[in-house]
């Protein structure tokens, strides 16, 4: 039990708790005097000795259960939830055992199995299954769900909905009742969720483990070809202040370059009637030319989405386009959830690193996928739509998963309309644009294809820079 505790303050600190060797030395001694037999005093103990700041009391209980919680898997559902015949679990059985004979992969036909059978896989059966995945990315706490929808389509996850509906459909053909087949559905619907809880627990605690032992207090540097080209997603915190030296030497480039746009574009193109007209009085020799003067700051209105998943990438998009604040005319800056949040005040009273970090810690998800980005637009053209007009450049970055919520077209439409362009900065590979997520369902980016200018994948640190170096090649 000793080990488990100084694992489990290992662990604490590694989420970024801040506890000293005499805080854990004062919770060994409350331990002792409180004993472990009850877990409700035991972790009281716990939580008295070693948290002293409110804001680590969600890590606190995020992590307790991880290394002090029972091994007993989630609890599961009988076939039919209990209301089927002995005629109909036979008949049921033996379809199952048919389809499980040609279903693969071997771990889809074994989740398969536990949803329809009710019985929990062993710790040891759900390890074995994500040995054969890549380990979680990322080791803060906060990634936990994001991890955990990683897994599930690691594991194709979605694909038991459609062996469940082809079980249903034969067993149907069979003449089972629509009675017996609901329950069976029902059941099996329950099972799913407590399969996909399961899962998630045990990569919380591979989170856990990975953030004990990786090593991060020792120097790491990384090329920075190698940070350029590194998927958002891949990154953990010791890549961070590098990848933020990084942004801020690529914003200093894309403003040299910016620059020069500018004084080689301030004569614009040729005006032939504004010259025709002024050189009248010479008798039409051109002793004065004339240009179009080009607007080549642009107006910015960025809407960000504010999910879990998009975070870091958010961030350097934020501080790259803030650094380049004297190439732009103006910029507001949104991020939505379910609702739409202004950002501007955080960046007109703040440097973009200290407005990014309020951001992040004020604006929140309140709960697991609550993106609605249609909500967010309806709001954003009820409240805020003057602030769109014909010089302005709207950037919208997310995946476009708005968790089969009214994707707000029409809204989207009247954007615009108003709009100089529209430009979408895409936070998924390409080839998973509109493919189904077990989490958030299908995606919706190519019904918002349509109506931009420009669709541009950013994954890494080199896509967003030439993302939005592209912004001003057209301003």
């Amino acid at each position: 039990m000793d080990r488990r505790i100084t694992e489990f303050i290992a662990g604490l600190r590694a989420a970024g708790v801040r506890i000293s060797l005499a805080e854990t030395a004062d919770a060994m001694r409350a331990i002792e005097q409180a004993g472990i037999t009850n877990k409700d005093l035991f972790r009281l103990a716990m939580q008295t000795s070693l948290i002293k700041d409110a804001r680590d009391v969600e890590t606190f209980r995020e992590l307790f259960p991880l290394y002090f919680g029972t091994d007993a898997p989630p609890p599961m559902q009988q076939p039919g939830g209990g209301q089927l015949s002995e005629e109909e679990q036979q008949q049921l059985m033996r379809q199952l055992q048919q389809m499980l004979a040609q279903l693969t992969p071997q771990q889809l036909a074994q989740l398969f199995q536990a949803m329809m059978t009710g019985q929990p896989l062993a710790g040891q059966q759900i390890r074995d299954l994500l040995d054969g995945i890549p380990a979680p990315s990322m080791t803060g706490q906060r990634y936990r769900e994001w991890m955990a929808r990683q897994a599930l389509r690691e594991l194709e996850f979605s694909k038991l909905n459609q062996a469940l509906r082809e079980l249903l459909e034969r067993l149907r053909q069979e003449g089972m009742s629509e009675e017996a087949l609901r329950a069976i559905e029902q059941a099996a619907r329950e099972n799913q969720q407590a399969l996909a809880e399961q899962i998630g627990q045990e990569v919380a605690r591979q989170m856990a483990e990975q953030a004990r032992g990786d090593g991060r207090n020792q120097p790491r540097q990384r090329a920075e070809s190698e940070l350029l080209d590194r998927p958002f997603e891949q990154l953990d915190e010791r890549d961070t202040d590098d990848m933020r030296r990084l942004v801020s030497r690529l914003a200093a480039r894309l403003r040299t370059r910016l620059a020069l746009r500018q004084r080689r574009g301030k004569t614009g193109t040729l005006d032939a009637k504004s010259t025709i007209r002024t050189n009248q009085r010479f008798g039409g020799v051109p002793m004065i030319v004339r240009h179009r003067k080009r607007h080549l700051k642009p107006r910015l209105v960025i809407f960000c989405d504010r999910s879990v998943s998009t975070e870091r990438v958010m961030s350097f998009m934020l501080l790259m386009i803030y650094s380049l604040h004297d190439q732009l005319s103006r910029t507001r800056s949104f991020a939505f959830i379910d609702h739409l949040h202004d950002m501007t005040m955080y960046f007109a009273e703040a440097r973009p690193e200290v407005a990014i970090r309020k951001v992040i810690q004020e604006i929140r998800p309140t709960r697991s996928y609550s993106t609605d980005l249609g909500n967010a637009l309806n709001e954003f053209v009820r409240d805020q739509l003057g602030t769109v007009d014909h010089r302005t450049t709207v950037i919208v970055l997310g995946d476009a998963r708005n968790n089969e919520n009214d994707p707000g077209l029409a809204a989207f439409e009247q954007i615009r309309r108003r709009a100089r362009r529209v430009v979408w900065f895409a936070t998924e590979e390409r080839c998973k644009w509109g493919v189904y997520d077990p989490g958030s369902l299908s995606s919706d980016i190519y019904r918002y294809a349509p109506m931009c200018d420009a669709m541009h994948e950013v994954t890494n640190l080199r896509q967003l820079a030439d993302a939005i170096d592209r912004l001003f090649v057209r301003a």
